[in-house]
């Protein structure tokens, strides 16, 4: 099963992403190819694959992703390559990816299941980038308004849920894709 998990800069995808991996060993991550640069605390082939904006390039022309997109300036891509290694392994592959993502796996995987993580408030969001303090101010405006076009776009989604407490959200995805996956497998019996 491939299980999209999109939602904000800021909103907690990334530790949610490491926790439901912990918790359940039937799920893998693909990690995501970027141009940006890496944070620190962040692992090149861990947290990203971090590329030139030649060699993403070179990945495109090749047809090498499954999907990819322009996000705040930089350019994020999840390669096919890690999608099918994880399927054929009968994992289920997690994907973390922005909206206009999620709607290109949706199209060509039909099947995936979509899990938008909402912030409690555009407040609370704001807090969190500057917690991170990775971001100009003038970036953080921009997240803003993105943050809140592709809060409009949750409706797209199978699931929302909430992250107010990193714990809590943890749970409520973790049931989420327990439930499904045994739909998923009732469906074919």
């Amino acid at each position: 099963m491939i299980i999209v998990i999109s939602g904000p800069s800021g909103v907690g995808k990334g530790t949610i992403a490491r926790e439901l991996i912990k918790r359940d060993k039937k799920v893998k991550l693909a990690i995501t190819c970027t141009t940006r640069a890496k944070r620190k605390n962040e692992i090149d082939k861990r947290d990203y694959y971090f590329l030139s904006e030649e060699e993403f390039f070179d990945r495109i022309k090749r047809s090498e992703f499954a999907e990819y997109s322009v996000v705040h300036g930089k350019h994020y891509g999840v390669l096919k390559k890690s999608i099918e290694e994880r399927l054929s392994d009968e994992k289920d592959i997690l994907l973390q990816i922005d909206v206009q993502g999620a709607k290109k796996i949706k199209n060509q995987y039909g099947q995936a299941l979509l899990i938008f993580i909402m912030p409690p408030s555009i407040n609370d969001l704001l807090k969190r980038l500057n917690k991170r303090g990775t971001e100009t101010p003038e970036e953080e405006e921009h997240r803003i308004k993105r943050a809140k076009e592709e809060i409009e776009e949750r409706f797209f989604y199978d699931f929302v849920v909430v992250n107010n407490k990193i714990g809590r959200a943890v749970s409520k995805i973790f049931n989420i894709i327990r439930t499904e996956r045994e739909k998923r497998l009732n469906a074919c019996k």
